[in-house]
C-alpha cells in the first residue's frame, strides 16, 4: 500500500532532509507539504520548500501556507538559536535557486480536512515543527480527529528537553496546540528526542552526496555539514546531527523502525515544566490514542536513509 503523505514543515536543514526521504521512499507519495513557523518564518518555510521541491525533482507537489504564529501569541520571530543551528535562511545558509512557483490559495488548515476527506486511511499527517495547524483543523473539523493518522516529530518523554529540562522545541513552540492535539483523540505517534537523538549523521554520510557531484547532493552535503558544525557547538559529545525530522518520516512509512509505548499523552501548560510531554492521568484507563517512540532500529533506518536520499541525489 502506498501511503498518501502531508509534510508540515518550518523548513530548516532536517525538514529539508524529510523532503528528500519522502520523496526517496517507494512506499509514501508526497502529496503536498504545510508550512509553519519555528525554524523560519512561515512564509520562509515555504520558499525553502518549493526550491527544495525544484531541485530534488518534484515541482508538481504543492505547497499550502499555515498559520504564522502560536495560537495563543500575536506573533512569532525566529530565535538566535535556531537561526544559528540552520542558519540564517534556515537552509545552513547554503545559496538554493529560488523556485518560479508560489504558495496555494488554498490554506494549510482546509488542505488538511479536504484531504483527509479524500484519503481517508491511505494519508499520514507528518508535523515536524510546533502543531498549530493541526489544531486549529482539529478546531475546524473536530470530526478530522477519527479520519487522521499522525506521526510527529516532537517531545521528549524518557530524555531531558533541548529548550529546557523538560520541553522539546517544537512543543514549545505552542504548547496549547500541542495539549489539544494530543488529548483531541486523534491518533497520534510521537517521534521525539527519545529516539531522533539516536539517529546521527556524520561528514562521513555527507562526504557520499558531495562525490556524486550533482547539484542535489552538493546542496544537500553542505546544508548538512552546516547542521554537523553547529551541532558541535550546541551538543559537543553526541557525534554528529540529529535525524529529527526524516525519522518522523521514516516511521510514518515503516512503524516497525521505532518501539512503542502506547500511552494517552498531554502537554504541561503552566509552571516550570510548561512544554513537557507526559501521560495523561486522566486518561489512563481509557482507550489509548497515542503513542511514543522509546526506541529505534538505528542501523536499519540509517541504512535506508542514505540509500534512499542518495539515490535521488543521484539523479538531480
Amino acid at each position: 500500500m502506498t501511503r498518501k503523505l502531508i509534510l508540515d514543515l518550518d523548513t530548516g536543514i532536517d525538514d529539508a532532509l524529510a523532503i528528500a526521504y519522502a520523496l526517496g521512499s517507494p512506499e509514501a507519495e508526497l502529496i503536498g507539504i504545510t508550512t509553519t513557523y519555528g525554524n523560519v518564518l512561515v512564509e520562509d518555510s515555504a520558499r525553502n520548500s518549493l526550491a527544495v521541491l525544484d531541485l530534488l525533482g518534484a515541482p508538481h507537489v504543492p505547497v499550502y501556507p499555515g498559520l504564522p504564529h502560536a495560537l495563543a501569541r500575536d506573533g512569532f520571530e525566529v530565535l538566535e538559536i535556531s537561526a544559528f543551528i540552520h542558519g540564517r535562511n534556515g537552509v545552513g545558509d547554503v545559496a538554493l535557486t529560488p523556485s518560479p512557483r508560489a504558495a496555494e490559495g488554498t490554506s494549510a488548515v482546509d488542505f488538511i480536512i479536504e484531504a483527509s476527506r479524500t484519503h481517508g486511511e491511505d494519508l499520514v499527517y507528518v508535523p515536524t515543527g510546533p502543531l498549530t495547524n493541526l489544531a486549529a483543523a482539529l478546531e475546524k473539523d473536530p470530526g478530522l480527529a477519527q479520519r487522521l493518522t499522525v506521526v510527529l516529530m516532537g517531545g521528549a518523554l524518557t530524555v531531558s528537553g533541548n529548550v529546557s529540562p523538560w520541553s522539546e522545541a517544537n512543543i514549545s513552540q505552542d504548547p496549547e496546540a500541542a495539549d489539544a492535539v494530543l488529548r483531541s483523540g486523534v491518533s497520534a505517534t510521537m517521534v521525539g528526542l527519545d529516539v531522533t537523538l539516536q539517529t546521527l549523521l556524520t561528514y562521513e554520510h555527507t562526504r557520499r552526496w558531495r562525490d556524486l557531484g550533482t547539484a542535489a547532493g552538493t546542496f544537500l552535503a553542505d546544508m548538512t555539514d552546516y547542521y554537523i558544525r553547529a551541532y558541535e557547538t550546541t551538543a559537543p559529545g553526541l557525534g554528529g546531527c540529529g535525524l529529527h525530522d526524516p525519522l518522523a518520516v521514516g516511521v510514518a512509512v515503516d512503524p516497525s523502525l521505532v518501539t512503542m509505548l502506547p500511552i494517552n499523552l498531554a502537554v504541561d501548560l503552566a509552571g516550570p515544566t510548561r512544554g513537557r510531554t507526559i501521560g495523561d492521568v486522566a486518561r489512563l484507563s481509557a482507550p489509548r490514542t497515542s503513542r511514543a517512540a522509546v526506541a529505534v532500529d538505528t542501523e536499519r533506518f540509517l541504512a535506508e536513509f542514505m540509500s534512499r536520499i542518495t539515490a535521488l541525489a543521484r539523479g538531480r
